[in-house]
C-alpha cells in the first residue's frame, strides 16, 4: 500500500509501487494536465513538484519528472500536479505571467512549466531570472522560442523578490490548501517496503530503458533510505552516502566551499528535475563511459564503500578500478554501494571539470572530462585525470597523470602530455561523434582545463 498525498487529498493505492508516477497520476486518478511526452525525462511536460516533510515540520518542495519517478517513492509525500496549483476564482501569479506574456501557444508543455515555476515560488533560493531559469531548465517548449516564456519567469521572479514563505497564499501563488499540508503528512504513516526485485533509488535511468517492465514488477526502492543519503568532513575526507542527490550535492555550502566553481560544473549536468531526482550510486552503477558523475569522482580518485546483503560486513574499491568492461562492475549479488569517499583538496590543489555535448544542457556528452592537480611552485606534485567517451567505460588515465607528476605549467607540458592522452584513449565512432572528433575534443577539453585552471594563454 502507498499512501500520499496528491494536490488536496490523501490517496491511499494498491497499485505496484514500481508504477511510473505518471501513469497512476493520468490512469488511476484521472488528472490528465500532466502530460505524456518523451517518456526519459527530457521533455518537463510530466513535471510534478515532491513535498518531503522536513525534521522542522516544513514541506521541502521539488520538481520532478514523473514519467521516470515510481509511485512507491511518493509514499508520505505531498505530489502536486498542475491541476494543484490552481486556485479557486483567479489565476495563480505564476499562471498569469505566462498568460500576459503570450508564452504559450500549443499548450502542451505549459502545464510543466507552470509546475516548474510553482515549485521556483515554494523554494528557498533567492528569486531572480537567473535560479527561475534554472527551475525550467528541464522544460522544453517547441513553439515559443522561450523569450515570451523568460519574461514570464522575469515577472514571476519580480514578483516573489520581496516576499516570505508565508506571503505565498496571501500573494496568490499557491492555493489556500497548502497551509495544511504539513500537518496531514505527519498523519501518515510508514509503510513497509519491499526489499525483493529490482533494486530503485530516483529510477532516472532504470525508468529511461525499463518502465513497462517495472511498472508490472517488484521493486526494492532505497530513494528514501536515509542510512543512504548525506554528506560528511572529517579527517581530511568527504563521505558521500550512495542515495545523495546531485541537488544535494549542489545544495550543500561546504561541498561549494572545496569546488567552488561546483554550481558552474553540475549545471552541465541534466536539468533541474533530474538532479533532484539522480542519485551517485545510480550514476556509478548505471556505468555509462561518459557518465558525468563518475567522471567528476574518478578525478577525485573517490573509492566506494560496498556493502553485503544490507549487513555488516563491506569492503572498499577504487572507483577507477571498479568497472571491468561495458556496463560491467565490481559489484557482485545481494551488494550495494554504500558510500563514496574521497580525500579533500588542500591550498594546493585545483579541480576542474569540462564537457562536450551536441546541446550545451539537457545532453549527454560526446567527452567529458575532470582533473585534479596538485600544484606547488608552479611544478605538479599530483594528478589525478578522468575522461569520458574514450573508452568502453569511464576511464581513469593512468599514464596520463603519471606523466603530468613532476612537470612544470607550460605550453610545453600541455603538448607533450596531449601526445601521452591519445596514446591511452581509444575513442570509437558512434551517434555522439566519430573517432576522429572525440580525439579532438579529448584535446581540446584537456586544454581548456589548463586555462581555466591556470590562465594559460595557448599558442
Amino acid at each position: 500500500m502507498t499512501t500520499f498525498i496528491l494536490n488536496n487529498k490523501t490517496v491511499q493505492t494498491d497499485a505496484n509501487a514500481g508504477l511510473p508516477l505518471l501513469d497512476f497520476i493520468r490512469e488511476n486518478e484521472n488528472l490528465k494536465g500532466t502530460k505524456i511526452g518523451c517518456r526519459e525525462g527530457d521533455c518537463g511536460a510530466c513535471t510534478v513538484l515532491v513535498g518531503t516533510l522536513q525534521k522542522d515540520n516544513t514541506v521541502k518542495y521539488q520538481s520532478v519528472t514523473s514519467c521516470i519517478s515510481p509511485l512507491g517513492n511518493a509514499q508520505g509525500k505531498h505530489i502536486v500536479t498542475v491541476e494543484g496549483t490552481n486556485l479557486t476564482d483567479s489565476l495563480t501569479v505564476q499562471q498569469e505571467a505566462m498568460h500576459v506574456n503570450f508564452a504559450t501557444q500549443c499548450g502542451f508543455c505549459t502545464p510543466g512549466f507552470v509546475v516548474s515555476l510553482t515549485g521556483f515560488a515554494l523554494s528557498d533560493k533567492d528569486k531572480n531570472m537567473e535560479t527561475g531559469l534554472n527551475a525550467i531548465s528541464g522544460n522544453i517548449c517547441r513553439c515559443t522560442g522561450y523569450k515570451a516564456i523568460e519574461k514570464a519567469v522575469v515577472a514571476t521572479a519580480n514578483a516573489l523578490e520581496k516576499l516570505s514563505p508565508e506571503d505565498l497564499i496571501a500573494q496568490g501563488f499557491i492555493p489556500q490548501y497548502f497551509e495544511n499540508i504539513a500537518t496531514a503528512l505527519t498523519q501518515i504513516q510508514t509503510e513497509n517496503k519491499s526489499n525483493q526485485g529490482q533494486m530503485v533509488a530516483g529510477g532516472t535511468d532504470l525508468y529511461v530503458r525499463h518502465a513497462d517492465a517495472l511498472a508490472l514488477a517488484d521493486v526494492n526502492l532505497i530513494y528514501d533510505d536515509s542510512t543512504l543519503k548525506g554528506i560528511s568532513f572529517k579527517d581530511g575526507k568527504c563521505k558521500i552516502g550512495a542515495g545523495t542527490t546531485v541537488t544535494d550535492l549542489l545544495e550543500n555550502k561546504e561541498f561549494n566551499n572545496y569546488f567552488p566553481k561546483l554550481k558552474q560544473h553540475l549545471k552541465l549536468i541534466s536539468s533541474e528535475q533530474i538532479r533532484n531526482m539522480a542519485t551517485l550510486a545510480g550514476n556509478i552503477v548505471n556505468a555509462s563511459p561518459i557518465g558525468d558523475m563518475t567522471i567528476f569522482f574518478l578525478a577525485l580518485d573517490a573509492k566506494l564503500i560496498i556493502q553485503k546483503d544490507q549487513g555488516f560486513v563491506t569492503r572498499t574499491v577504487a572507483l577507477k578500478d571498479f568497472y571491468k568492461g561495458y556496463k560491467q562492475f565490481d559489484l557482485q549479488e545481494k551488494e550495494m554501494i554504500l558510500d563514496v569517499i574521497f580525500d579533500l583538496p588542500n591550498k594546493n590543489t585545483v579541480f576542474n571539470f569540462e564537457k562536450v555535448s551536441k546541446r550545451t544542457h539537457l545532453d549527454i556528452a560526446s567527452v567529458n572530462t575532470a582533473i585534479q592537480l596538485e600544484v606547488k611552485d608552479n611544478t605538479i606534485i599530483k594528478t589525478h585525470i578522468s575522461i569520458g567517451g574514450v573508452a568502453a567505460i569511464p576511464t581513469y588515465l593512468h599514464k596520463t597523470s603519471v606523466f603530468l607528476v613532476g612537470k612544470t605549467i607550460s605550453n610545453e607540458t600541455l603538448e607533450a602530455v596531449k601526445i601521452v592522452l591519445q596514446e591511452e584513449i581509444s575513442p570509437i565512432s558512434d551517434i555522439r561523434g566519430t573517432t576522429e572528433y572525440k580525439r579532438l575534443l579529448a584535446s581540446q577539453l584537456f586544454a581548456a582545463h589548463f586555462m581555466e585552471l591556470f590562465e594559460l594563454e595557448i599558442v
